[in-house]
């Protein structure tokens, strides 16, 4: 008994620490287009982002009762699977945050539990029918579904705000946009811990009820929940600077309509999804809620090197994730000795990601509109940026000027060169 309570206790802190990485990870699903078009600094947006997380885990646990009761068989079911679930979870997680991807928190979590489930007790202890409904079918739906939102209320945006083209009133529309944005950005925080949060309470519960501490079918208590709600709003607070670099530049160039348009389209979606009780991806809502709002700008363009990086990504998720969570319940079927195992190469590949990321650091400066390093423009864009109006009428074009033109497509012609020379002045009559 004393084995299975501190088995029990490693499980409920590393679904935590999951629970931690899953705040910084999906950081950028609230707060990147924000701090991208400058409606909030970093930390005020990270700051935010986080309380309102740790209130959003108190509204719901529909989805926390799907993945405790709902995805794998509670009976029989080991404490160790738990725990080889969240290793292969923890690890995706870190792995894609390195390289900056914004992949699936959620679909890394049910990856390594479906893995070890497997490896434990075979494909009997999964429940197909409620992964398919529950969990594939809302990730293949969600981006397509928040993008296209993303992108009719840009384009609608646009269109009601079409007559103000002079520059006092595009500022004043632009700030009114970012005051828009910052309430959407609020209710994003909120459904991301209303939906993301819950993943966590439903593991912790069903690790409780493999420990016989609580009976199959009960709902979170309330302890669990606050420590869950607690965990992903200190690594919210704590900010994934790579992958908000990512969401907020590397995909798309946004404006306030447009961050306003995909904030509000995805919080619509990941809490209509939570009432239902669908876990789906938070980080595919709002990556297809920003490439929708890319597209529905004219002349607005994705990069699609990045997004194609990233659906390969969600696409390894579920897969890999469920390698590494069946390799590390392989592990721990071989009794005490496995479960350490597991645990020294948990810290050590964490360890060793932490450290090649300080090799290259991202920090909040680097994911500011005044200074962060956005990706490189693609074909179309720099073809778009290469117009050059025609000189003004009236205009000298000197040689050298022409010289300067043909090398540099995007330099403007001055309206009074230096060559032309004034008029002399004339003398005084009296």
């Amino acid at each position: 008994m004393e084995h299975i309570t501190l088995l029990l206790a490693i499980v409920i802190v590393t679904a935590l620490v999951f629970d931690f990485t899953n705040g910084f990870h999906d950081t950028a699903n609230a707060m990147a287009t924000t701090i991208s078009t400058g409606a909030l600094k970093p930390k005020t947006a990270v700051a935010m982002s986080a309380a309102l997380n740790l209130v959003g885990a108190f509204l719901s646990v529909e989805v926390a009762k799907t993945i405790s009761g709902g995805i794998i068989n509670e009976n029989g079911l080991r404490t160790e699977v738990i725990f080889a679930a969240l290793v292969g979870a923890i690890l995706w997680n870190l792995l894609t945050w390195l390289v900056g991807l914004p992949s699936s928190s959620s679909h890394a979590l049910f990856g390594g539990l479906i893995g070890a489930a497997v490896m434990s007790a075979g494909w009997s202890s999964v429940d197909g029918g409620t992964v398919v409904t529950k969990v594939l079918l809302p990730a293949i739906a969600a981006p397509f579904v928040a993008g296209l939102a993303a992108l009719l209320a840009t384009r609608l945006t646009y269109r009601i705000g079409g007559k103000s083209r002079n520059e006092a009133q595009e500022k004043a529309t632009a700030k009114g946009y970012r005051a828009g944005q910052i309430a959407s950005a609020g209710l994003v925080s909120l459904a991301h811990g209303t939906n993301d949060a819950q993943k966590t309470m439903g593991i912790i519960t069903l690790a409780l009820v493999t420990g016989g501490v609580l009976s199959p079918g009960s709902n979170p208590p309330v302890w669990v929940i606050f420590s869950a709600g607690l965990a992903i709003a200190l690594g919210t607070y704590l900010g994934g600077w790579r992958i908000i670099r990512t969401m907020g530049s590397g995909l798309t160039e946004l404006r306030p309509p447009q961050g306003f348009a995909a904030q509000t389209s995805a919080a619509t979606v990941i809490l209509a999804s939570s009432h239902l009780g669908f876990s789906l991806s938070t980080t595919q809502s709002c990556s297809g809620a920003v490439m929708g709002a890319g597209l529905g700008r004219r002349g607005g363009v994705v990069r699609w090197s990045t997004a194609t990086r990233m659906f390969v990504a969600w696409g390894l998720t579920l897969p890999a994730a469920g390698l590494v969570g069946a390799g590390a319940e392989f592990l721990t079927k071989q009794g005490t000795w496995g479960v350490v195992v597991v645990a020294v190469l948990l810290i050590a590949g964490s360890g060793a990601i932490w450290m090649l990321s300080r090799r290259k650091p991202v920090g909040r400066d680097d994911v500011a509109p005044d200074g962060r390093a956005a990706e490189p423009a693609g074909v179309i864009t720099t073809a778009i940026a290469a117009v050059t109006p025609p000189p003004p009428a009236g205009a000298v074009v000197t040689a050298a000027t022409a010289v300067d033109v043909t090398t540099d497509l995007t330099t403007t012609i001055p309206a009074q060169p230096a060559t032309v020379a004034a008029d002399p002045a004339r003398p005084a009559t009296v």
